[in-house]
């Protein structure tokens, strides 16, 4: 059974518990704080997997002083073959999460693969670690914000998809009222979890399909945001399951539906002040000169940032979509910035921040956040110049496919240099993956073939 959000109250996570505190610089004192008997050691794979071995609490140190292995060709998309020293997974105590809303006495912490005693490099999280340390020679910090989009779905007697709420079918559903309260249990276990480890819960909301929805937490440093983005994704999926739903972050699971986005909203800082804001900006967003050229960077790598923040077959179902049951499809077709304006790649809500449109549920948040920094520091570097707001540097089209995504990457020494800021032969490994994930969907027999050509000649 899923716990009601009111059940909560009796599993309370203490709040002076925090990795950072000198009393607490221990795994076993971070459990012992929070009553974990167990701790899930995660590490995120490139293709975005969580994977996880279960820990007892009697285990802690053990996990701290020398991690956990694991065979890396079998964890999937690490870059290893089954004849390859087992990856080690690091914890990093600062991401470490009670989540008694699962199950009682359990967490989680991130961690860094290792393979004898180096950091591996086909490792996403390890990757953004090495495209943050690049900002920081900058003397940048990079924050982030990022929304979850996904659908909560379930299968008929005949296995055909549906949306879980048989009653969620209007037109527009987007924001109503109604839709929200009937998935009220699952919405707010998911915000009551949120605000317990203090990220901030804001807002849970309908979204534009049938059966989506949204749920939004505060920014933070980007490292910390991506290790969130992991964690509420498998909340949002494991506490779906208890209610007899899947919840889906597939980009597109329907065809005339709006597809679900990762938003990412990002902003420079130097210490506590942050870089984003002009008020003299002659250009009229209220940016500053480094803003602009962060964007111009952003627009400038369009192309090839798709393939990390679109990585899948089907999310080019979704940025290609011509319309929608709702009438609109919310996902950007050309790389152009503007001010609150969601039909842009970057919208510029307010003088502090830009929202990047163009990732989707399936974008892995390490390797979207990395990319997408190292093409705006790239903008910074080179003083990159985005034209006039409505416009941008790139004149092209974002790509259609994953195979033209792929194309675009390869041709990309920004792009293709933060997936191998950790050691080279990352980018080249992932797009072999993602060609041949392309080329395994483009060789299967579809219904619409049938439909179209079996009796046509």
């Amino acid at each position: 059974m899923a716990l009601d959000p009111a059940d909560l109250t009796v599993m309370r996570i203490p709040a002076a518990v925090t990795p950072n505190a000198p009393e607490h610089r221990d795994l076993a004192a971070l459990a012992r704080a929070t009553g974990t008997r167990f701790i899930l050691a995660v590490f995120t794979n490139l293709a975005g997997k969580p994977c996880a071995k279960l820990v007892p609490v009697e285990a802690a140190d053990e996990l701290q002083q020398d991690g956990v292995g694991f065979a890396g060709y079998a964890a999937g998309a690490m870059g290893q073959v089954p004849k390859d020293p087992d990856l080690v997974a690091i914890p990093d105590l600062a991401s470490f999460t009670p989540i008694p809303f699962v199950r009682p006495g359990l967490a989680l912490v991130h961690c860094d693969p290792h393979v004898e005693g180096e950091p591996w490099p086909f490792a996403p999280r390890v990757i953004l670690r090495k495209v943050l340390a690049q900002a920081t020679e900058l003397g940048l910090e990079v924050k982030v914000g990022t929304e979850i989009e996904y659908f909560l779905v379930a299968r008929d007697e005949h296995g055909t998809l549906r949306t879980a709420d048989a009653l969620d079918t209007s037109r527009r559903p987007c924001y109503d009222a109604r839709d929200v309260t009937r998935m009220y249990e699952h919405l707010t276990a998911i915000s009551a979890a949120m605000n317990e480890l203090g990220w901030g819960n804001y807002a849970n909301d309908h979204e534009d399909g049938n059966g989506q929805f949204e749920q939004n937490f505060q920014y933070a440093d980007a490292l910390t945001t991506a290790d969130r983005v992991m964690t509420l994704r498998y909340l949002i999926s494991v506490l779906a399951e208890q209610r007899g739903m899947t919840a889906t972050f597939m980009p597109k699971p329907f065809a005339d539906r709006t597809g679900s986005g990762m938003h990412m909203h990002l902003s420079l800082w130097r210490g506590d002040q942050p870089v984003f804001p002009d008020a003299a900006d002659p250009r009229g967003l209220g940016l500053s000169a480094t803003a602009y050229s962060f964007i111009g960077g952003i627009l400038e790598h369009a192309g090839a940032l798709q393939g990390v923040l679109a990585p899948t077959v089907n999310s080019y179902k979704r940025t290609g979509a011509i319309s929608t049951s709702s009438g609109a499809t919310w996902s950007p077709r050309r790389p152009t910035y503007g001010g609150n304006d969601r039909t842009h790649y970057l919208r510029v809500p307010d003088a502090n921040r830009v929202e990047l449109r163009g990732g989707d549920g399936s974008a892995n948040p390490y390797l979207a956040s990395a990319a997408t920094i190292a093409a705006g520091l790239d903008g910074v570097r080179r003083g990159t110049d985005p034209g006039a707001p409505g416009g941008g540097v790139c004149p092209d089209d974002l790509p259609m496919t994953l195979l033209h995504a792929m194309d675009a990457l390869a041709k990309d020494a920004v792009v293709t240099g933060a997936l191998d800021a950790a050691g080279t032969g990352v980018a080249d490994y992932f797009a072999a993956l993602k060609r041949e994930e392309f080329f395994d969907w483009h060789n299967t027999v579809t219904p619409w073939e049938l439909d179209t050509y079996l009796t046509a000649f």
